[in-house]
């Protein structure tokens, strides 16, 4: 009796101990966004029609890249729409500050978002280059 006591102690311990260990386990990290010069931009702008650019500032009406649609990170715009985006799509992200687009690509990368780039240089860049604009 007082053997199968301790068999049943040590079966418990070794269950908690692997529960433990497996909740404890770190978890795989969010994958990563990828910085993209303006050309290289402009080449996948030229390439991919189904290619989704998202302007995360709140200075779209001022001058935003052709086809991009606004969801302004500091108004919860993006958070608001990701739900209802594709999660397997290809994302282009800038804005007219750097840790905005930062955060906005981040943003999508955390909620698993597989294809996400940010335009290095911001808008800036973009208009630097000579490419072209809406407004």
């Amino acid at each position: 009796m007082r053997l199968r006591i301790m068999v049943g102690i040590l079966l418990l311990a070794s269950v908690i101990t692997v529960g433990i260990t497996v909740g404890c386990t770190p978890q795989e990290p969010a994958g990563n966004y990828t910085d993209i010069s303006p050309a290289e931009a402009k080449e996948m702008i030229d390439e991919n029609s189904e290619l989704i650019i998202i302007d995360v500032s709140p200075a779209y009406e001022a001058g935003h890249l052709p086809g991009a649609v606004n969801y302004y990170l500091g108004d919860g715009s993006l958070d608001a729409a990701m739900p209802m985006l594709d999660k397997n799509a290809t994302y282009l992200v800038y804005c007219h500050s750097e840790s905005a687009s930062r955060q906005g690509a981040q943003k999508l990368v955390d909620a698993e978002f597989m294809n996400v780039y940010r335009l290095e240089g911001e808008y800036e860049a973009w208009v630097d280059a000579g490419y072209p604009i809406e407004t």
